[in-house]
């Protein structure tokens, strides 16, 4: 997988085996193997524990669902990821909607997404807010980018396929009015359904039966559009009720 990116970006990253003999002192979560996330907000940890799968969690948390706890409480965090056999850093501000990684966004979204997971979550450091500290780290996080993209690429590539909690549930969905996509590429049936839900509130059921659409598609989509930041949802629709 790196070889087929060019071996140059990913040669200051860490090996998974390193990164935990590092922090192989700290203390742990015995039921789970998650390493404690102690320095984080309370609610914001709270809010990540409800993704815990038990003993299935060992090799760290899903990373659309650390992303979408980010957003929810606007907290900006440091993420250590577990692709290959590498560890890969990621800041996020969900605030200014921007990351810092140690690759341009383009090679970030080529990463095999649904491999990622996040071995560690931190509050992200002060310093990582000035370029020339944030490329003085080993490895370097030098490329800035919006964080919309990869947000999206997340709900569509990644591994959840159900519907996030905050919009789970008898509800019907639509764009937010005034909605900018200028971040994303949006083609094909994505862009036809994100029109449709501009002009009409609709259930997942019926956009479900859209062209191009399955279950599936239609709940990453709504997942993707709920981290934009672009989703309503309405619990008063006619046909919400027993959906």
């Amino acid at each position: 997988m790196f070889q087929t990116l060019g071996s140059a970006p990913f040669a200051g990253l860490m090996q998974v085996s390193e990164f935990q003999r590092q922090h192989a002192s700290e203390a742990r979560d015995s039921s789970t193997g998650c390493t404690r996330l102690s320095a984080l907000d309370p609610t914001l940890l709270q809010d990540l524990m409800r993704f815990d799968r038990g003993p299935t969690s060992a090799e760290g948390l899903d990373l659309l669902e650390v992303m979408a706890a980010s957003l929810r409480h606007g907290r900006a965090l440091l993420l250590h990821l577990h692709l290959g056999y590498r560890v890969f850093p990621l800041a996020v501000w969900p605030r200014e909607r921007e990351l810092l990684a140690p690759v341009a966004l383009e090679r970030l979204l080529a990463l095999k997404l649904p491999d990622m997971r996040v071995l560690r979550v931190e509050p992200a450091p002060p310093e990582l807010a000035d370029p020339k500290r944030a490329e003085a780290l080993e490895p370097p996080l030098r490329h800035r980018a919006s964080l919309n993209p990869l947000l999206w690429e997340l709900a569509l590539r990644g591994t959840r396929e159900a519907l996030l909690p905050e919009i789970d549930g008898a509800v019907a969905y639509r764009v937010a009015p005034g909605t900018d996509f200028g971040d994303l590429e949006l083609e094909g049936s994505l862009a036809d359904g994100v029109a449709r839900l501009k002009h009409r509130t609709t259930l997942l059921r019926d956009m479900a039966r859209w062209p191009g659409f399955d279950l599936g598609r239609a709940t990453r989509m709504l997942n993707g559009l709920y981290l934009q930041a672009a989703l309503m949802i309405s619990r008063a629709h006619p046909g919400a009720v027993g959906a």
